[in-house]
């Protein structure tokens, strides 16, 4: 149980940490180099680790998981700072920022699933399918369009600037919006549905 709680947390952590050194590497190409003074393009994880959204909560929400409970495991890492006025073209650029980590998650599930095919240690499968869950909850969720989610970025980015900052301006408010949304069911009715889909493209089937 401990080597699985183990192996549950490295992929989780990279599946956090990757998606946001992929924002900052990608608005450091596009001429904003904030991530990059502030020794954050790194895979070191000590500079990457927020207490609650990569130990405490990931953690809490493994252990109700081996112990039986239904739940499911998400966490974050500290959010690489981008200032997106520094950016060549702002309001393009914050679109590919934004994608860069649902990209990366997207990546890393496909990678995951074409070794689960080819795995022929049931162990290793199931470890390899949360790989392709997390991974896949971690890009679909932060698509939601809800500030400051990265979804909500490529709605600004599609915006008109006036209407922008009128959906911007609910950015203060949207992780209270988010959990709100969640405990009425985004995650059940929104969320998970799409992993599920996106999941049998890979070919495997999650037992949620």
């Amino acid at each position: 149980m401990i080597l699985d709680v183990l192996f549950i947390a490295v992929i989780v952590f990279l599946a956090v940490v990757l998606h946001e050194c992929a924002h900052g590497w990608v608005a450091y190409k596009l001429g904003d180099p904030t991530a990059k003074l502030a020794g954050r393009l790194t895979l070191n994880p000590i500079s990457h680790i927020d207490p609650v959204g990569t130990i405490l909560l990931p953690g809490a929400l493994i252990l109700l998981q081996k112990l039986g409970y239904n739940t499911f495991v998400l966490g974050w890492a500290k959010p690489v700072p981008v200032d997106f006025s520094r950016l060549r073209n702002p309001k393009r650029d914050m679109i590919w920022v934004a994608m860069a980590g649902p990209l990366v998650n997207i990546l890393m599930a496909v990678a995951a699933s074409f070794a689960f095919k080819f795995s022929l240690d049931h162990g290793v499968k199931e470890i390899l399918s949360f790989a392709v869950f997390i991974n896949l909850l971690l890009a679909v969720f932060n698509m939601v369009p809800i500030p400051p989610l990265d979804g909500s970025r490529l709605v600004m980015g599609l915006l008109p600037n006036s209407l922008a900052r009128v959906y911007g301006s609910a950015e203060p408010y949207g992780i209270f919006i988010v959990m709100m949304l969640l405990y009425f069911g985004l995650f059940a009715r929104v969320v998970l549905p799409v992993i599920l889909i996106v999941g049998e493209w890979l070919g495997i089937s999650f037992s949620v």
